[in-house]
């Protein structure tokens, strides 16, 4: 099955929080690739991810970063393909920064922000986006949401 859904991070020690997406999209029954690309150390691999995303089948991208978190718009600047942004905590400002880098992108570059380190919501959003095509990820989020009490 290809993946339907690129997870990409900032660096390496991002991904104990990434995990969680991964981890819901499987839950899920939806595929994922996951990714290391700075938008600072690695611009051109970030922006590579981007371009070639659509292409490769993706329909969705997750991005985590933490601190001044350019990833999620980098990748934004360059796809026409939803991107949402996960700021990680991290730094003296434990998340607030990547945030705020996140939710204050310019207009006609939009990243859907969740909260800070929830991947796993991230992970939701992906799939309810996946779900407006795919009559199965429409029915494993109503089962996960079936055994949800509050």
């Amino acid at each position: 099955m290809k993946p339907k859904v690129a997870v990409v991070m900032g660096s390496e020690s991002d991904r104990e929080v990434m995990k969680k997406a991964v981890e819901q999209l499987e839950a899920l029954g939806i595929s994922c690739e996951t990714f290391v690309a700075s938008a600072h150390r690695t611009p051109e691999r970030a922006v590579g991810i981007a371009q070639e995303a659509e292409e490769r089948g993706f329909k969705v991208i997750i991005a985590g970063a933490g601190l001044s978190a350019a990833l999620p718009g980098v990748l934004a600047a360059h796809t026409t393909l939803p991107v949402v942004g996960v700021p990680i905590a991290s730094g003296p400002l434990g998340g607030i920064d990547a945030l705020l880098s996140m939710v204050q992108m310019p207009t006609g570059v939009p990243v859907a922000t969740v909260g800070i380190n929830n991947a796993k919501n991230a992970a939701i959003l992906a799939a309810e986006i996946l779900a407006l095509s795919d009559e199965g990820v429409r029915k494993a989020l109503e089962r996960m949401r079936g055994g949800w009490r509050g």
